[in-house]
C-alpha cells in the first residue's frame, strides 16, 4: 500500500498487528523496550519530549487529557498513535499517572544527541528507571508530611511475614505474625502505596490497581491497594537472606532481629530485589532493617482509627478536623511524618511514654528554649528525603545546597539541645562534626542559588577546581575579545557602521555595508552577500568561535563531573545524616506537642501499669480547638479502679454530646500513650493494650451488608478481641433492628463486657432499660448527658453526670433539625398512644434484686460469663 493511501487511514493503535520490519528503526526500538516492560506505560525520550506510541499513547492521552495525535511509523506503515509531554514537565505528568496506579518506564537518551547526529545514527536510549507507586523519590511525586511505603508480603498458611520501606526516607522494617486479620490491620495502618506479592500467575510483573481482582491476591487482604505480582524465586529464603547480608554487609541477621523469622526474611529480600529491578543502576540506600512485633504497640483497628478521626474526619475524609490537624505544630516535614507515625503506633512501654512526657515537660516549662528550638527547626529542610535523593544519585545542586544549609545548623541546634536533659535532647548533642564540615564544604563549592539543571553549567563556584577556573578564564577572554572586536575593527577599517554578529548557520561574522565593501582588509574572507551588506570572517575570528563553542560544552561537562564527585562524598554520609534526621524529627514532634500543651492548657497524665482511667474535666482536643478556648464544656471519666465501675451506661438525648464524650475519652487515652500531654485538668491512666470504638455505621454496599450487619461485625470483633486492659467505646448498639431484638442484643453485649471481659467500657445508648444493669452488676454505673427542659424547647448542657436518663427527647431533636410542626405534633400524639398501650418488660426472675459481683462465682456450676438472670 502506498504511503499516501495509508496516511488517509486511521492511525495504528496496536503494534502487534503491524509488520515490524517495515517500521522505522526508532519505532522498532520502542516496541523492543515496550515488550521488556509490558505492564508499564513507556515514556520514550525524543528530543525535548517524552513520547508514547500505540496503545500507551491512547491510555496516557485518556488519563492525562492530552491531545492524541499521530506520527509516521515507517515508509510503508503510515501513521501511528502518539502523545507526549515536555521533558521538563515529566515529573508533573508522571505524578498523575502514578497516583492513578500505573507503573511508568522512563526510556531516556543516554548519550549526546549531537554526537549521534554527527555519526548519522539513532541516539542510544535505555530504561533508566521504573516509576511505581511505592518507588518514588522526587519531591513532586510525594506528599511531604506522609510516608510513601512499599510493602512486601509472604504468606504461609496462617502465618505471614511483612516488610516495608520508604525509599525516600530510608526506613526499612519487618515483622512476622499470624492471622490474616492481623495482617490486614497492619497494612491498613501503614497504607502502603504498593504491595508486592509472590505469585505463580503467568502475568508476572503486573501492577494491579486498586479494585482490580486477581486469584493471586488472598481475599482477606484489602482491595484498596495496588498489588504487584512478583516471581516466587525472589522470595526464596536462601536468596532473600543472601541479598540482605550483601546489601547491609553483615555476616548475620541477628543484629537486625530477624535471623529466625524466615517469612520476614523472605519478604524483606523480595522487596530489595524489586528495588534493584526498578531503580536500575541508581541503588537507593536503605537504613539497616529493623524488626518489630505487633504487640509492641497499642493496637488500633481500622474502625477505631476511623471513628476517632485520627488522620481524617468521618464525614468527608478531610484533614481539617482530625486529631493530627489539632496536634500538628511541627516545623519540618520530617517532624510531620514522625507525629503521624506516633499517633498510629502509641506505646505500651511505660518507660518510653514517660521519656517523651519528660521532654515535653522540659519544653513546656522552658518557653525561651522551646521558642528558640522551633525557630531553628523552621530553617531545616527535609534531611531524610534529601539524603535519599543524594544517595540514589538523583539530587540536583539545589538539593545539595538545601541539605548543606541544614547540616551547618546542626551545631547550633546541638547547643540549644544541651539545655535539655532527656534522651531526645542528648541524641541531638551527639552530632558528628564531619557532617557540619561536609555541609560547609558543599556551600563553599556550589553557588548560592544554583539552577535546576545540573548539566548546563553555572553551579560550581570559582576557586573550587583549578582546571575549571582556567577554562572559564580562557572562555571569558575569548568572549571579551569578540565583544571588543567591533570597536577595534571600526577603528582599523574606518567604517563607523561595521558590526560583529552571530547566527546558528554561519557562526560569528563581520558585517560591512555593500557601499564600504572596498574598505574590507585583506585578511577578511567573504562568507555571504546580502542585499545591503557583505559578511566576512577572519581566521582568528573562526578560531575564537571554535574555542568558544566547544569550551562551553567542555565547561558544562567538567562542572557536572565536579558536582557528581561532591554528591558522591555527601552520599557516603547518608546513613549518618538520616540518623541525625530522626533525632531532629523527634525533637520537632516534642516541641510541637509542648506548644499545643501550653496553648491549650493540657496536663501531663500520670501513667500506671494498672487498669484505672481517671480523667478530671477532660475535653475533646479537636472540638475544643474548633470552638476556641473556654467554650468547650469539660467532663470527667472514672473507670476501672477501686470503687469505680468497669462499665458505664451513658444515656441522654440525641445531639447532646454522647458521641463526643466517647471520642474524647478514647483520644485522651491514645494521646497519653503517644507520650503527649492531654486536654484535662488531671489524668491518671493505666496502659491499654487496645482501644475499640463503634460509633456510627453505614451500609457496606460493596459486600452487600446493611448498616445493622456492619454494626454487628464491628461489635463481634470487639467482643472477640477485647481484654480487661482494653478500652471499649460503644455507641447505639442494636439500633438497626426491631426494638426487642436491639434491646436484647444491647443488654447481652453490655452484660458480657462487664461480667466476662471486664474491659473499661462506656456504653452509650437510648435503651433506658439498660439502666437496670446498675442494680444487678456491681461494676456497672449509670451516667447521663443532662439537658434543661423549657416549656417549648430543650437546652443541651453537655454535662455528664451520675444517674440514668429516662427519655431521649428524640422528638425535640427532630424539631431542632427543622421537621415541620405538623410532623412534630403528630409524633407527640403517636408517642403518647404507644406509651399508654405498650409496656416493654424486661423480666428479671422474681427475687433477683441484689447486685451480682463480677465475675460471678464459678463454684455454683455456672461457666464464667453467665448470670442467673432472665429477660
Amino acid at each position: 500500500m502506498a504511503a499516501s493511501e495509508s496516511s488517509k487511514q486511521e492511525p495504528h493503535s496496536d503494534y502487534r498487528l503491524l509488520d515490524r520490519g517495515k517500521l522505522s528503526p526508532m519505532m522498532q526500538h520502542y516496541i523492543e523496550v515496550k515488550e521488556q516492560y509490558p505492564q508499564a506505560l513507556l515514556l520514550y525520550r525524543v528530543g525535548d519530549f517524552f513520547e508514547c506510541f500505540f496503545q500507551d499513547a491512547v491510555k496516557v492521552a485518556e488519563e492525562l487529557e492530552l491531545v492524541l495525535t499521530a506520527k509516521e511509523g515507517g515508509k510503508d506503515i503510515g501513521r501511528v498513535r502518539m502523545t507526549g509531554v515536555p521533558h521538563h514537565a515529566l515529573e508533573r505528568y508522571a505524578a498523575l499517572l502514578v497516583e492513578r496506579g500505573y507503573a511508568i518506564a522512563i526510556c531516556d537518551q543516554v548519550e549526546d544527541a549531537a554526537q549521534a547526529a554527527a555519526e548519522r545514527r539513532m541516539v542510544e536510549r535505555q530504561v533508566t528507571r521504573l516509576l511505581t507507586p511505592g518507588t518514588l523519590l522526587e519531591d513532586g511525586l510525594l506528599t511531604a508530611r506522609r510516608n510513601n511505603f512499599l510493602a512486601a508480603v509472604v504468606i504461609a498458611k496462617f502465618h505471614w511475614g511483612l516488610a516495608y520501606a520508604d525509599i525516600s526516607t530510608g526506613e526499612f522494617y519487618t515483622t512476622q505474625s499470624q492471622g490474616m486479620e492481623a495482617l490486614s490491620m497492619e497494612l491498613q495502618r501503614l497504607q502502603p502505596s504498593e504491595i508486592l506479592l509472590p505469585s505463580n500467575a503467568p502475568d508476572i510483573g503486573g501492577l494491579l490497581r486498586p479494585g482490580e481482582k486477581s486469584s493471586e491476591i488472598p481475599p482477606e487482604l484489602p482491595d484498596s491497594f495496588c498489588y504487584s505480582l512478583r516471581p516466587q524465586k525472589y522470595f526464596k529464603t536462601a536468596e532473600a537472606k543472601d541479598r540482605l547480608l550483601d546489601t547491609f554487609r553483615v555476616r548475620s541477621l541477628e543484629g537486625m532481629g530477624c535471623e529466625h523469622l524466615s517469612l520476614s526474611i523472605r519478604a524483606a529480600g523480595g522487596l530489595l530485589q524489586y528495588l534493584e529491578d526498578t531503580q536500575k543502576a541508581n541503588q537507593v540506600p536503605l537504613q539497616p532493617l529493623r524488626t518489630y512485633t505487633l504487640s509492641d504497640y497499642l493496637i488500633l483497628d481500622p474502625q477505631t482509627r476511623r471513628n476517632l478521626e485520627i488522620l481524617q474526619t468521618v464525614r468527608d475524609g478531610s484533614f481539617h478536623g482530625s486529631l493530627l490537624w489539632a496536634l500538628d505544630e511541627t516545623m519540618t516535614a520530617m517532624g510531620g511524618r514522625a507525629l503521624r507515625r506516633w499517633l498510629l503506633q502509641p506505646l505500651l512501654e511505660l518507660k518510653g511514654i514517660e521519656t517523651r512526657q519528660g521532654s515535653i515537660r522540659e519544653l513546656a516549662e522552658n518557653h525561651p528554649l522551646r521558642s528558640d528550638l522551633r525557630q531553628m527547626l523552621r530553617k531545616f529542610y527535609d534531611l531524610e528525603r534529601l539524603s535519599g535523593r543524594v544517595g540514589s544519585g538523583r539530587a540536583n545542586a539545589k538539593d545539595l545546597v538545601h541539605l548543606a544549609d541544614s547540616l551547618v545548623r546542626l551545631s547550633e541546634l546541638a547547643n540549644l539541645a544541651s539545655q535539655g536533659k532527656s534522651p531526645y535532647f542528648r541524641a541531638l548533642q551527639n552530632t558528628p562534626v564531619e557532617l557540619e564540615q561536609l555541609g560547609q564544604q558543599v556551600l563553599e563549592s556550589l553557588v548560592e542559588s544554583p539552577p535546576q539543571q545540573i548539566k548546563e553549567g553555572g553551579i560550581i563556584r570559582e576557586g573550587v577546581n583549578p582546571d575549571l577556573d582556567e577554562r572559564r578564564h580562557n572562555l571569558a577572554a575569548d568572549r571579551q575579545w569578540i565583544a571588543n572586536l567591533e570597536v577595534t575593527e571600526r577603528e582599523r577599517t574606518g567604517v563607523a557602521n561595521l558590526k560583529v554578529g552571530y547566527n546558528k548557520t554561519f557562526g560569528y561574522y563581520i558585517s560591512l555595508p555593500r557601499s564600504k565593501a572596498e574598505q574590507a582588509p585583506e585578511n577578511y574572507t567573504r562568507k555571504q552577500t546580502l542585499t545591503n551588506e557583505e559578511r566576512y570572517i577572519t581566521s582568528e575570528l573562526k578560531e575564537r568561535e571554535t574555542r568558544i563553542l566547544t569550551a562551553q560544552d567542555d565547561l558544562n561537562k567538567l562542572e557536572y563531573e565536579v558536582f557528581t564527585e561532591l554528591r558522591m562524598r555527601v552520599a557516603e554520609k547518608s546513613q549518618a545524616i538520616r540518623t541525625i534526621a530522626k533525632a531532629v524529627a523527634a525533637i520537632d514532634v516534642l516541641a510541637g506537642l509542648a506548644e499545643v500543651a501550653v496553648e491549650q492548657d493540657y496536663c501531663c497524665p500520670e501513667m500506671t501499669p494498672n487498669r484505672e482511667l481517671e480523667v478530671i474535666e477532660g475535653r475533646h482536643p479537636v472540638v475544643e480547638k474548633m470552638l476556641g478556648s473556654g467554650f468547650f464544656v469539660p467532663n470527667s471519666a472514672l473507670l476501672g479502679q477501686a470503687g469505680e465501675p468497669d462499665l458505664v451506661i451513658l444515656t441522654g438525648p440525641n445531639a447532646s454530646g454522647k458521641s463526643c464524650y466517647l471520642r474524647q475519652v478514647g483520644l485522651i487515652q491514645l494521646m497519653a500513650q503517644t507520650g503527649s500531654f492531654v486536654p484535662a485538668k488531671t489524668a491518671k491512666l493505666g496502659i491499654c493494650d487496645r482501644i475499640f470504638t463503634r460509633v456510627g455505621a453505614v451500609d457496606d454496599l460493596a459486600t452487600g451488608q446493611s448498616t445493622f450487619m456492619v454494626e454487628m461485625n464491628e461489635t463481634a470483633n470487639i467482643l472477640n478481641h477485647a481484654t480487661e486492659k482494653s478500652l471499649v467505646l460503644l455507641d447505639e448498639i442494636g439500633r438497626g433492628t426491631a426494638t426487642f431484638d436491639g434491646l436484647s442484643i444491647a443488654w447481652s453485649v453490655a452484660e458480657y463486657l462487664a461480667q466476662v471481659i471486664q474491659s473499661k467500657t462506656i456504653f452509650a445508648t437510648h435503651y433506658h432499660e439498660l439502666n437496670e444493669l446498675e442494680s444487678i452488676l456491681e461494676n456497672v454505673a449509670n451516667y447521663q448527658v443532662t439537658v434543661k427542659e423549657l416549656p417549648d424547647r430543650i437546652v443541651f448542657l453537655h454535662q455528664v453526670r451520675p444517674g440514668g436518663a429516662d427519655k431521649s427527647y428524640g422528638i425535640e431533636a427532630g424539631r431542632l433539625a427543622g421537621l415541620p410542626d405538623l410532623v412534630i405534633d403528630r409524633a407527640k400524639e403517636v408517642m403518647g398512644q404507644i406509651e399508654q398501650h405498650s409496656k416493654i418488660a424486661i423480666g428479671l426472675r422474681k427475687g433477683t434484686s441484689k447486685k451480682v459481683k463480677s465475675p460471678p462465682p464459678e463454684s455454683n456450676g455456672q461457666s464464667k460469663g453467665q448470670l442467673d438472670i432472665f429477660w
